[in-house]
């Protein structure tokens, strides 16, 4: 053997040291990819489908996926939903056929608008007007006289402050008024149920008559309705909504707040900041609302000078010939918070000419 044909086998084993078994058996069979790529075939350029499930970065025929269907393309970061997008866009389809929209994940609601429940309502406690009356109490359907004369007139001012504008504001809280006393026994509830049912009579006014003297709570008994939760239950109870304590009744402009229970921390609790915002709440719930606090009298109870920063007027009755001007001063002294206080004198004897208010009227005064 000369050189030449020894040379040429030593460049055919190098060539074989450097190949795979697989590429050295296809050569022996015929069958080598380069081969099957210019005869045609499976391997066929033209006929060959690429492989979606194929990772080859460096195949140039390879089509890479347009879409990917799963929570997240793999390695790829996750995108923060904005705050105002809660849930994924309607279809057409779903916006057109009315059907509920598909929720997107971490979505927690069940429907596109899901209303909040409407409380329902009681039906209206009966007030025995006839009853009220025959007490001594002005009602909606009696005729003029002269206590529901001068009702009118108490009530005209309180309503000219309640709902003054601009300048002519006294301040917050215009439309709910304290009706208080020096002591017990000078008629302030009374004074309080009447002041109450004479705005009831308001053509565009209604009133919530709240009975806040919560030792000696009077109001609902005195108009024959049973009690329940209250003001109270409201303040010492966050869970309490004020509005499943109110009582409707079949006076349409009037409803009631019950006392609710007794609490031995009653002045800490009126002076907490729940309370500051229950008032608020009450307050502007309705634009033709008036809040009437039935309150304990204020040398009894410090409850009612607490109660006074939150109000925006303050009824202050006097029992004639029996309040003393001590008694009167410092009970003014201590419901100061409240800068708009309107006197009251109550249980006065009249002397002076018979000409009375419901004279006028064909009617008899009382």
């Amino acid at each position: 053997m000369d050189l030449i044909e020894r040379a040429a086998k030593k460049a055919k084993k190098e060539e074989d040291k450097g190949s795979s078994l697989v590429e050295r058996a296809a050569k022996k069979s015929g069958n080598s990819p380069f081969e099957r790529a210019a005869s045609g075939g499976i391997g066929d350029p033209e006929n060959r489908k690429a492989d979606p499930s194929s990772l080859n970065p460096f195949d140039p025929d390879q089509v890479k996926p347009t879409s990917f269907k799963g929570i997240g393309a793999p390695g790829a970061a996750r995108k923060p939903r904005p705050a105002n997008e809660d849930t994924a866009p309607e279809s057409k389809e779903n916006s057109e056929s009315g059907e509920p929209r598909s929720l997107a994940i971490g979505d927690t609601s069940t429907s596109p608008a899901a209303p909040k429940k409407n409380r329902p309502k009681k039906p209206p406690e009966e007030i025995d007007l006839v009853a009220l009356r025959e007490a001594g109490y002005i009602t909606p359907d009696m005729p003029p006289n002269l206590m529901s004369e001068e009702f009118r007139i108490i009530k005209r001012s309180l309503l000219l402050n309640a709902f003054a504008k601009g300048e002519k504001k006294i301040g917050a809280n215009n439309n709910v008024i304290l009706v208080t006393s020096s002591n017990p026994s000078e008629g302030k509830t009374f004074c309080t149920i009447n002041l109450a049912l004479s705005i009831a009579t308001e053509q565009d006014v209604t009133v919530l008559l709240v009975d806040a003297d919560f030792s000696k709570p009077e109001i609902l008994n005195r108009l024959g309705i049973k009690g329940g939760r209250g003001l109270m239950d409201v303040v010492a109870d966050g869970k309490v909504d004020v509005g499943d304590c109110l009582v409707r009744t079949n006076i349409p402009n009037l409803v009631l707040l019950p006392a609710g229970r007794q609490h031995n921390l009653t002045t800490e609790l009126l002076a907490s900041e729940r309370m500051a915002n229950m008032v608020a709440e009450i307050s502007a719930r309705y634009p033709d609302r008036i809040v009437i606090f039935d309150s304990p009298p204020v040398l009894a109870s410090s409850a009612a000078s607490v109660l006074a920063l939150y109000m925006g007027q303050t009824v202050f009755v006097i029992e004639a010939e029996k309040t003393t001007e001590p008694q009167i001063k410092e009970s003014l002294g201590m419901i100061s918070a409240c800068e708009n206080i309107n006197l009251l004198l109550n249980k006065t004897s009249y002397n002076g000419s018979n000409k009375k208010f419901a004279t006028y009227y064909g009617y008899g005064g009382r």
